[in-house]
């Protein structure tokens, strides 16, 4: 087969570049896991997602229900990361089918995301901290809280600029704890209940309890709608594609097995709790229905190592929110549709240097300004509400980009249709459906914690109006940066597949069975 050459972005010659080949398939799948936050999306989310009106029990099959469109769109991550493994990810592969200008805002929506996002990870680092030592003075002080936030994003954005090595192991420690300590808290609720030591309100396990659709098709798009969220992140191992060995595959096949991981994770934890503690319980604890389960579960001394749990959960997401936005930056720069010098890498560390330690600024900025000025959570609380808008609107164009940048494929064979064609415009079809059902249900009022800005509802006001103020700075970046926004759309290679860079020889069966 000849070479596939399409015009590159990495560095000008002579310049550092990403460290190649550094980490591998098993990195890959624990940051893309570890940045969800399993064991903090649970503590903070399930609460919330039995309570809503229908779903009663049915929270397990909520979780099955929210799993579709995320595994639907990291086929779609797959597909594009085997044709093009640029750490830029969604801005790069939408602007390649789509256009510069839909590409800079999926850049910019991914950026945005990642920091508001940063505020709520660090904030729990610190909180969870000062419990694990019964600190309750720091913890109901609002600047001390601060203070662990802060220290925390300073070690995080430390770790993630002295190297993606560094970064890796730690994640692999991290994460490896975490799932332990939620299988343990798992198995030992459903031995209680099996063993009728469990408190009053304990419900045995039931099948039916996987059903999303038990409490009607109403309830079930409610429940979605909070747990999207929770699934969030898996992403991040693909944006250290270029960082890992055999970059075609190994990032897209942890994204697809990270997802499924983390189905597993949340069915068999969600099932355990409401088994032991029952619904009523769930519903009472929306804020953290862990920490308090663990004393029941695990014991006065057990509960703790829960909180550890819980805490390395968020530092390690805190973490690897950092990395994947330090590379879609770094790659935006690339492209020169931002300023070159958020491009610069490290020349030792070869890691984004700008990128990184400005990600952690900025996160510390914003984190200090949301915990000062609002303490008791409210807007910290919509904002986060209102990730589900960009969570939706960039894995929905990820998903939109594999089936138009692949469209001569998709006739080609049945397997192409589907895998290539079907299922990632299934994923982003289901994803532009939550987007709207999230504007209706977050524009009513008295369903959000803070008051309406300027008589819009917070979270459409930062969700939505966060995607507004991309669009408007990428039109002020267009005098700036004519040339990227020059592009047109591109086509594959004469392959059919490779995008970015040359297909070589050790590639060709890659290529040849690449939507397989």
């Amino acid at each position: 087969m000849q070479a596939t050459e399409v015009a590159g972005t990495g560095p000008a010659p002579g310049e550092p570049d990403l460290k190649r080949g550094a980490i591998g398939f098993l990195s890959n799948l624990v940051i893309g896991t570890a940045s969800v936050a399993p064991a903090y999306s649970l503590a903070a989310t399930l609460g919330f997602v039995v309570a809503v009106n229908g779903i009663g029990t049915h929270s397990p099959g909520v979780m099955l229900a929210a799993f579709v469109p995320m595994i639907l769109i990291a086929l779609a991550y797959r597909h594009l990361n085997k044709a093009d493994p640029d750490c830029g990810t969604s801005f790069a592969w939408v602007t390649r089918a789509m256009g510069p200008h839909l590409g800079w805002v999926n850049g910019w929506v991914i950026f945005f995301a990642d920091v508001i996002v940063m505020a709520s990870l660090a904030d729990v680092a610190a909180v969870y901290t000062y419990q694990l030592f019964g600190w309750t003075y720091g913890v109901n002080h609002i600047w001390i809280v601060i203070a662990g936030a802060v220290i925390w994003i300073v070690l995080m954005t430390w770790i993630c600029w002295r190297g993606i090595e560094l970064s890796a192991r730690i994640q692999q420690a991290l994460l490896g704890y975490e799932v332990i300590m939620l299988l343990i808290f798992s198995v030992v609720a459903f031995i209680k209940v099996g063993s009728s030591s469990a408190p009053a309100g304990s419900i045995p396990f039931s099948m039916s309890w996987l059903n999303p659709l038990g409490g009607g098709f109403g309830p079930m798009i409610d429940g979605v709608l909070l747990a999207v969220f929770i699934y969030w992140g898996w992403d991040s191992g693909v944006s250290v594609n270029e960082e890992t060995r055999n970059s075609r595959t190994a990032p897209g096949a942890a994204a697809v097995i990270s997802t499924v991981l983390l189905l597993v994770i949340y069915v068999v934890v969600s099932s355990g709790a409401q088994s032991y503690a029952g619904t009523k319980f769930l519903v009472a604890n929306p804020n953290d229905v862990l920490t308090p389960l663990g004393h029941g579960v695990l014991g006065s001394v057990g509960y703790r190592f829960l909180i550890v749990a819980i805490l390395t959960s968020a530092s390690a997401s805190t973490q690897t929110t950092i990395l994947p936005t330090a590379r879609t930056t770094l790659s935006m720069a690339r492209w020169s549709a931002i300023p070159k010098k958020i491009g610069e890498i490290h020349p030792r560390y070869l890691t984004p240097t700008v990128s990184t330690l400005g990600m952690g600024f900025i996160s510390i900025v914003w984190t200090v300004a949301i915990l000062a000025f609002n303490p008791n959570g409210d807007v910290l609380g919509d904002a986060i509400t209102a990730l589900g808008f960009q969570i939706a609107f960039y894995y929905g164009f990820t998903g939109i980009a594999c089936v138009v940048y692949f469209r001569k494929r998709i006739l080609s064979n049945l397997t192409d249709f589907f895998m290539v064609g079907v299922l990632p415009l299934a994923g982003a079809l289901m994803l532009f459906g939550i987007f709207v059902k999230a504007f209706h249900d977050y524009s009513q009022s008295g369903v959000n914690y803070s008051k309406p800005i300027l008589g819009i509802q917070l979270p459409i006001f930062v969700g939505i109006g966060g995607i507004i103020l991309g669009i408007i700075v990428m039109l002020v970046s267009i005098p700036f940066h004519r040339e990227f926004f020059r592009r047109k759309p591109e086509q594959p290679g004469p392959d059919g597949y490779a995008i970015g860079g040359t297909i070589t020889p050790e590639d060709e069966p890659l290529a040849e069975t690449a939507v397989t």
